[in-house]
C-alpha cells in the first residue's frame, strides 16, 4: 500500500511512472485511465479526473443501450467526476513502475451517483453504522484455467479449449502442481498489491482452482475482490494462458463466489456470537433471518447474468433451496465458525461473475431488514436441502429474479427507486440480447433434425 507522500517520493525518484485510476462498473469490472505519474501528481492528485457517464449505462459488450435515466443520447452522454480514494492507493507488481487507485464517482456538481456499485455498498454500510454495527466479508472466487491464450480462445470461439488439468483436481497437490507457476505468481503479486492471500487449491471442474484471501471490512473486501479478479486475468494473459470467472463455463461444476459475512459492534465486539442456534446471538439470528427473507428478492444482486442461473442444479454444490444450516453445503446460507472471532454466515448463492459491491450490499441490507424488524430465524436444515420441496427456491432464471427485484418493497426501501430501476434495466438489456441470439444448442437440435 502507498500513501500519497510515498507516491510523490517514488515518482520523484523515477520508481513509479504510471498511475491507474479505476472505477467499478455495473458488471464489477475495473474501468479507467492510465496516467503518466508526473501528471497524476501535479494535476489529478488534487483535482481528480473525469470519465463518460456511459460507463454505468452499457452492456457487457460496452454497447450503449436505452432505458437508463442517468445516461443516454438524449442527455448527451456527459461526464462524471472520478475522485480517487487514496486509502486504496497501492503498487501493482504485475506491471513495472505502476500504482493503482480506486475512484468514487460524483456528478460534476459534486452530488453522488447513487447507481455506482461502490456507492451502493457505502450507503448500506452507512445504514449499518447508524444501527451501531460494521460488517466484515471474504469472497472465495473460483476460476477455470486454460492453456490457450485469450487471443487463441477468441479465435476458437471459446470452444475446444485445453484445460490446465485433465481431470478433477479437488484438493489434489499433484494436479495443482501442474499450474503452480501461475498460481504462485498470482498469490505473490496480490500480496505485493496489499492483499493477504491465504491458500490455493484445486476444484472439481477441469482446470478449476480457487485462491482464498483473508477477510476484511466489507468495502475493503470488495475492493480487493475486483483488484484480484482484474489482476489475475492480466497475469494470466502475460503468462500466455487464460482464465474465466464465468459462473458456468461448461456442463461441469460452475465457478462459485461464496461470500463469508460477519458483524461486529463499532467498538470491535463480536456481536454475532451467543448461546443461540449454532452459537449465534439473537442479533445474528435476526440478521440471518433477514437474509433468508430477502434472498429471492435480492437474487439479482447475487446472480446478475443469464449464465449465473445455470449453476443452480441439484447436487452441484450450488444451492437451490433458501435454507440455512450449520456447516451444511446444500443450503443457500451455511453457518461456519465456532468462536466469537470466527462465527460467520456463508452465502453460497453468488457465482464468480458477481459484482461484489452489490452482493455484499445485499447481505448488509438483508441483515438490517432482519435486525430492524426483529425477525425470528427458522430452524436450521440438517439434511439434504436439495430434496426439500417445501423450501423457497433460488429463482430459476434472470427473468424471474428481475420480477422479484422490481416488485420488492424491501429493495426500494433499502436501495431507493433509482438503484432498483437502474439494475432492473441492466437485467432487461441482457434478457433482450439473449432472447435475440441463436445459440449452439438450437443449431445442434434444429439445423438438420427439424
Amino acid at each position: 500500500m502507498l500513501t500519497v507522500e510515498h507516491l510523490e517520493t517514488a515518482v520523484d525518484r523515477g520508481e513509479i511512472d504510471t498511475v491507474i485510476v479505476a472505477i467499478v462498473d455495473m458488471q464489477g469490472r475495473l474501468q479507467g485511465k492510465r496516467f503518466h505519474a508526473r501528471h497524476f501528481v501535479d494535476e489529478v492528485l488534487e483535482h481528480g479526473t473525469e470519465g463518460c457517464n456511459y460507463l454505468l449505462a452499457v452492456d457487457v459488450e460496452m454497447n450503449t443501450v436505452d432505458g437508463y435515466e442517468m445516461s443516454s443520447w438524449a442527455r448527451g452522454y456527459g461526464d462524471f467526476a472520478m475522485i480517487p480514494d487514496f486509502s486504496t492507493l497501492r503498487r501493482i507488481p504485475w506491471f513495472p513502475a505502476t500504482a493503482l487507485v480506486i475512484a468514487d464517482l460524483k456528478w460534476l456538481d459534486h452530488t453522488p451517483v447513487p447507481a455506482s456499485p461502490r456507492q451502493i455498498l457505502q450507503a448500506q454500510l452507512a445504514r449499518l453504522a447508524d444501527a451501531g454495527y460494521r460488517s466484515f466479508a471474504g469472497t472465495e472466487l473460483e476460476f477455470v484455467a486454460y492453456r490457450d491464450s485469450y487471443e487463441e480462445a477468441y479465435r476458437k470461439g471459446y470452444r475446444d479449449l485445453v484445460p490446465a488439468n485433465q481431470f478433477n483436481a479437488d484438493y489434489s497437490l499433484l494436479q495443482t502442481a501442474r499450474i503452480e507457476p501461475l498460481l504462485r505468481r498470482i498469490r505473490n503479486d496480490m500480496y505485493g498489491a496489499g492483499l493477504t492471500p491465504e491458500s490455493a487449491k484445486g476444484e472439481c471442474n477441469l482446470g478449476q482452482h480457487e485462491i482464498a484471501f483473508r477477510f476484511a471490512e466489507s468495502l475493503t473486501a470488495a475492493d480487493h475482490h475486483v483488484i484480484y479478479k482484474n489482476g489475475a486475468k492480466e497475469i494470466a494473459a502475460q503468462e500466455g494462458v487464460s482464465i474465466t470467472f464465468m459462473a458456468k463455463p461448461n456442463a461441469r461444476e460452475g465457478n462459485s463466489c461464496h461470500i463469508h459475512f460477519s458483524l461486529q459492534g463499532l467498538d470491535g465486539t463480536h456481536v454475532g456470537y451467543g448461546d443461540g442456534p449454532g452459537h449465534m446471538s439473537p442479533l445474528m439470528a435476526s440478521a440471518v433471518a433477514g437474509m433468508i427473507a430477502t434472498m429471492r428478492e435480492f437474487t439479482l444482486l447475487f446472480a446478475p447474468n443469464i449464465n449465473s442461473y445455470k449453476r443452480y442444479q441439484a447436487g452441484s454444490f450450488a444451492p437451490t433451496a433458501v435454507r440455512w444450516g450449520t456447516d451444511n453445503r446444500t443450503c443457500a446460507l451455511r453457518l461456519v465458525g465456532h468462536s466469537p472471532a470466527s462465527l460467520r454466515i456463508e452465502n453460497r448463492v453468488p457465482g464468480a461473475d458477481v459484482n461484489p459491491y452489490l452482493a455484499i450490499a445485499g447481505l448488509v441490507a438483508g441483515a438490517l431488514h432482519g435486525i430492524e424488524h426483529g425477525l425470528t430465524l427458522e430452524d436450521e436444515y440438517t439434511g439434504n436441502a436439495y430434496t426439500d420441496e417445501s423450501a423457497p427456491h433460488v429463482p430459476a432464471n434472470l427473468r424471474d429474479a428481475l420480477a422479484l427485484w422490481e416488485g420488492s418493497d424491501i429493495a426500494r426501501a433499502a436501495f431507493g427507486d433509482e438503484v432498483v430501476a437502474h439494475y432492473a434495466n441492466n437485467a432487461r438489456v441482457e434478457l433482450a440480447a439473449f432472447d435475440a441470439a441463436v445459440t449452439d444448442w438450437e443449431l445442434v437440435r434444429g439445423f438438420e433434425r427439424l
